[in-house]
């Protein structure tokens, strides 16, 4: 059946080597997940996703999401980018919506196209669910940050919206740039919590159009800091809307990340309240930088 195709791809950007890198890879035969796992830690990126088939089960696209340490259930960037190639490179034609099949359950992206060329792709994220607050300081000590740094008008919770996060809510950019994760405490705290990873916001940015700046980490996963978090900024969608942060029941938003390490990311969130249930949507475009095999 030939040798598995690989796509390397930047997801939350509209350049080249910015954003988030993701591998992509077609598989044109059987492979097991000890042999996903390889080949994943073998790339490096914070996760690569294998389309399993290029034939519909279900309405919808298998596949599977492994960083350098473990498979996940689902994760934001890799949906984007996965679905960027099951268009450009496999369907080829354009269509307004498709959908991949993860552990989590089925989540749809829709496409938008700009002289038929692929614009911006949105995924619908699960609805959030909401999990404990934390008490402040072991959440900031981990993080090497004071009580001071804290926006106290809203709690530290985890959220979910198929990869839960602890979500921090800080008052400044300098608050941000300062955040760094002291493991021992990490990796103590997160024994106990469903959520392995943290995402840092607040409401000051480094580019006047957009809303909030972003960080995330996540040492569990192998990944020390993310340039763009897609399941991420789906949790914070979700409680930006619940907390009321923006004073609307809906938001519509540019997310700004990976500024400290040099990847300049732009995501854009959707969220509205309605019949009592958040809906939660996540943007951003895709650039494929590389194609390859392996052999």
């Amino acid at each position: 059946m030939g040798n598995h195709i690989f796509y390397i791809v930047d997801v939350f950007t509209k350049e080249k080597y910015a954003g988030n890198q993701l591998a992509v890879i077609r598989c044109k035969k059987e492979i097991s997940n000890q042999e996903m796992q390889k080949i994943a830690r073998e790339i490096n990126f914070s996760e690569t996703t294998f389309i399993l088939s290029e034939i519909k089960r279900n309405d919808g696209y298998d596949v599977k999401i492994f960083t350098p340490e473990v498979e996940v259930p689902f994760a934001g960037h890799p949906t984007l980018g996965t679905a960027y190639i099951i268009q450009s490179e496999i369907i080829k034609t354009p269509i307004k919506e498709l959908i991949l099949n993860f552990q989590v359950g089925q989540i749809s992206v829709k496409i938008s196209y700009d002289k038929g060329k692929i614009d911006n792709l949105w995924m619908e994220q699960l609805e959030p669910i909401f999990g404990i607050c934390f008490e402040p300081e072991p959440i900031l000590e981990l993080l090497n940050l004071k009580k001071s740094d804290l926006d106290d008008r809203f709690p530290i919770q985890e959220v979910s919206t198929g990869l839960p996060h602890i979500i921090v809510p800080l008052k400044s950019l300098d608050s941000i740039k300062r955040a760094r994760v002291i493991k021992d405490k990490y990796f103590n705290l997160i024994k106990s919590t469903n959520a392995k990873a943290l995402l840092l916001f607040c409401n000051e940015t480094y580019d006047d159009v957009n809303d909030l700046n972003v960080r995330m980490f996540a040492d569990f996963y192998g990944i020390s800091e993310d340039p763009a978090t897609g399941s991420g900024n789906g949790c914070l969608a979700g409680y930006l809307i619940k907390h009321n942060y923006f004073n609307k029941n809906e938001i519509n938003i540019r997310v700004e990340q990976g500024y400290e390490i040099g990847r300049k990311s732009l995501l854009f969130l959707n969220a509205k309240k309605q019949n009592g249930k958040i809906n939660v949507k996540v943007g951003g475009n895709v650039v494929i930088i590389a194609k390859g095999e392996i052999l």
